[in-house]
């Protein structure tokens, strides 16, 4: 799960950053959460495959902070209507989501070989820690979604989370890194690792983009919905990354897809 030196570090930024840029801009708070599952796009499986997106899908879950440009805490009042406060809000972010990987798809399929069953042996875990920010634009009015009880207000965002990753890989058949248990394209080193596989915990950037839309349940409360695309720029986070070099199949780092339903709360 996600550890408390990263939780506080997060609220201790959070509110350092809200309370200055409130002092000199003017806007309010509001808070939430958000959970659902996530399809882990990785070197484990079949791209572009129904078992393998399928089968590589975990969970994920979060709490959410929205700087609101459109409305101050201060006076309890609407701020003066420029474009920006009407159309935009700034989310930060504390994520957590984890999936358990296995090899789906044609190379596990068929007549049986040591291949196969070297592929069919192998499973991995990917825990990943995001702390981060987004810009999100609403196309409509956010003063007159705020005002109106059962409306909508779509919404599209940008931004950038930072992220912490505990990859774990193994086979059932014995330890990696032999030919009786490995499959031939992970015993090639890649990077500085002495595989193409790896068991390890680190830390790498990533952007997100994100589609939704919030639906306004009451004066203070709001339902949304997203669907978020994550790219990593590091292929390692699922714990695989067979050597691009000699396995030209090997194009993209890794990055999963995140379906949300959050409850956000609006703090006077």
């Amino acid at each position: 799960m996600i550890p408390k030196s990263i939780t506080f570090f997060y609220l201790f930024l959070l509110f350092g950053i809200s309370n200055k840029a409130q002092a000199q801009f003017g806007f309010s708070h509001e808070i939430g959460a958000i959970a659902g599952p996530v399809a882990f796009q990785s070197d484990y499986g079949e791209r572009h495959d129904l078992s393998t997106n399928a089968g590589n899908s975990g969970f994920g879950i979060g709490i959410i902070h929205y700087m609101n440009f459109s409305y101050t805490a201060e006076c309890n009042c609407y701020t003066p209507e420029t474009y920006f406060n009407d159309h935009f809000k700034l989310r930060s972010e504390l994520s957590y989501n984890k999936t358990e990987l296995d090899h789906f798809g044609q190379w596990v399929e068929g007549k049986p070989s040591l291949g196969k069953e070297q592929l069919k042996a192998m499973d991995g875990i990917a825990e990943v820690t995001n702390i981060g920010m987004q810009l999100e634009f609403f196309p409509f009015s956010i003063r007159e979604f705020t005002e109106t009880i059962e409306s909508w207000a779509p919404f599209v965002s940008l931004g950038a989370q930072y992220c912490f990753y505990n990859a774990k890989s193994w086979s059932t058949m014995g330890e990696l890194g032999t030919p009786l248990t490995t499959f031939p394209k992970y015993l090639t080193p890649t990077d500085d690792r002495h595989y193409g596989f790896s068991t390890e915990a680190s830390s790498v950037w990533s952007v997100v983009s994100s589609v939704g839309t919030r639906y306004k349940l009451s004066p203070l409360s709001d339902l949304m919905v997203d669907l978020r695309l994550q790219y990593y720029f590091s292929d390692w986070v699922d714990g695989l990354n067979p050597n691009p070099e000699f396995y030209k199949e090997n194009k993209a780092n890794d990055w999963n897809v995140w379906f949300n339903i959050g409850y956000i709360y609006y703090l006077q």
